[in-house]
């Protein structure tokens, strides 16, 4: 058996993943990037989007919304403001979610309105995101 790292996705409600896993794969906003066991200490801001992590043969895919995370001692600890395992996903609500926010953002848009053009733009991305997940769950 390969080596591990120790995963931790954590959110404001409390702990999401406390696992032992093979490779992890996430979405950062200098890009995304994977992490193996003994990968070497960084830092890095998450935007929204999916988080994979695989154990074994099996591949668990979780929706996240951004944050932050740390890799340190064969450990890699995600504190994000939402995580979603795509299999508990809504996919029907989740697309009503991204047509609602794609009319705010062409109203935002139209109406010159960066406040809420930006807000429109998290919700098309989190409903994105969450359809993604789901899909390939």
């Amino acid at each position: 058996m390969a080596q591990q790292i120790h995963l931790e996705v954590v959110t404001p409600s409390g702990a999401v993943v406390n696992e032992e896993v093979d490779i992890v794969n996430a979405p950062g906003y200098g890009g995304d990037f994977g992490v193996l066991a003994n990968h070497a200490p960084f830092l890095s801001t998450i935007k929204i989007g999916l988080l994979t992590y695989e154990q074994g043969k099996d591949r668990h895919n979780l929706m996240i919304s951004g944050g932050f995370s740390e890799v340190s001692n064969n450990k890699i600890t995600f504190l994000v403001e939402s995580a979603e395992f795509g299999k508990e996903i809504n996919v029907d609500r989740a697309m009503k979610a991204k047509e609602r926010a794609e009319k705010r953002l062409a109203q935002a848009a139209a109406q010159g309105d960066n406040f809420n053009q930006a807000r429109a733009e998290a919700a098309l991305q989190r409903a994105l995101a969450r359809i993604k997940a789901a899909k390939i769950a």
